[in-house]
């Protein structure tokens, strides 16, 4: 078995993707305005002034910030699973939405990014490097299906750490995601083999077996905590019958460690949690039950920790992420409004003067199907 320890590559730059300040608005449950990409900066200060005074407007607007969430990083309702998008990114959507494709903040994606790469189960790809030298080469090289794909990360992150010429279909059901994950894709493997891409706009729902024929690999980031065990297992299911393994990363564990410690900290995590499960979604238990159906269908399973370790160096990120998290935990328990709105500065302010450092657990989990026709 090799023995490498891949680098964490460096992310391509998107082109076209807007910035902070080209960002859309977002707006909170209680109609505060802020801009996606920027709770680093003004978001932060917009909190630090509001909960900062003792006026009841003041300690009004502190406690509604808490639900003002940038798109992509807090608590989203869950439309039916015919309308739904393939990754639901627990982002504010706007009432006119339902009906088409919700645009999750390209800003989002690209600020987590660098973290994802970092936390991303090395370990995992000996395996997976093993399973795929075994199959039949074919003149186009690998296929890989990326499920839920945003911006491609998966692909900037996994296509250059593998040999050999690759073609990735990346699925999404939002086309300006696909936009973004095409033109940003990378264009060569490890060896210097070709890389290609092609974009198909879908749902969970319609990724079959028939869809996956002559599929190497299924990729997925972020993906099985916002299914159903009926969307899981279908997964599974399509995975088995195409014979092609499934690498499904950064599923959230339903741990965090904040430093320094907090009284509210397993409070806000509990409610976190709940929110997460609420609305049939798998949430914390989601690789327990991926893997069990993986293993219903004789794959091979592994997993791996994957944490987000943000320091410092990664407060921007970390101060969006805290947004999100407290906003969906008074989501789902409106009784902690007022002290979570403390707790909330405290933690941002405490995020800009670079003395908190959290630990978001994650995991990520390999499952070896059995070889069939499909993968051949």
């Amino acid at each position: 078995m090799s023995t490498r320890k891949p680098a964490v590559p460096a992310a391509r730059v998107i082109p076209a993707q807007p910035g902070p300040q080209d960002a859309p608005q977002a707006t909170g449950a209680a109609g505060v305005t802020r801009a996606a990409g920027t709770a680093g900066t003004a978001g932060t200060a917009g909190v630090t002034r509001a909960a900062g005074t003792a006026g009841t407007a003041e300690v009004t607007e502190a406690t509604d910030a808490v639900t003002a969430v940038v798109p992509g990083a807090g608590p989203a309702g869950r439309r039916p699973a015919a309308e739904r998008d393939t990754v639901r990114l627990r982002g504010a959507t706007a009432p006119d939405d339902a009906d088409g494709p919700a645009r999750y903040a390209p800003e989002w994606l690209r600020l987590r990014e660098s973290a994802d790469a970092a936390a991303r189960a090395h370990d995992l790809l000996d395996p997976l490097r093993i399973r795929l030298s075994d199959l039949p080469r074919r003149a186009g090289g690998l296929v890989v299906h990326d499920v839920g794909c945003g911006t491609g990360s998966m692909g900037r992150w996994l296509a250059p750490l593998l040999d050999g010429p690759q073609h990735w279909v990346l699925h999404d059901r939002d086309p300006y995601l696909l936009h973004f994950a095409a033109a940003g894709a990378p264009r060569t493997a490890a060896d210097g083999g070709r890389v290609t891409v092609e974009t198909r706009r879908g749902d969970l729902a319609r990724l079959t077996p028939d869809a996956l024929a002559g599929a190497a690999l299924v990729t997925a980031s972020a993906l099985l905590d916002v299914l159903t065990p009926e969307e899981a297992g279908r997964l599974a299911a399509a995975c088995a019958a195409a014979g092609c393994p499934a690498l499904l990363s950064l599923s959230v564990a339903g741990r965090v460690d904040l430093t320094p410690a907090h009284p509210l900290d397993a409070e806000i995590t509990e409610a976190f949690n709940d929110h997460q499960r609420r609305t049939g979604m798998l949430g914390p238990d989601a690789v327990d039950v991926a893997a069990e159906a993986f293993a219903g269908h004789g794959a091979t399973v592994l997993a791996h920790p994957s944490p987000w370790r943000l320091g410092p160096d990664e407060a921007a990120l970390t101060a969006q992420w805290l947004r999100g998290w407290v906003g969906a935990a008074v989501e789902q328990r409106p009784e902690l409004r007022a002290r979570a709105a403390r707790y909330l500065e405290e933690r941002l302010a405490a995020c800009t003067a670079g003395e908190l450092r959290v630990v978001v657990h994650h995991t990520d989990l390999l499952a070896l199907c059995r070889p069939t026709g499909g993968a051949s």
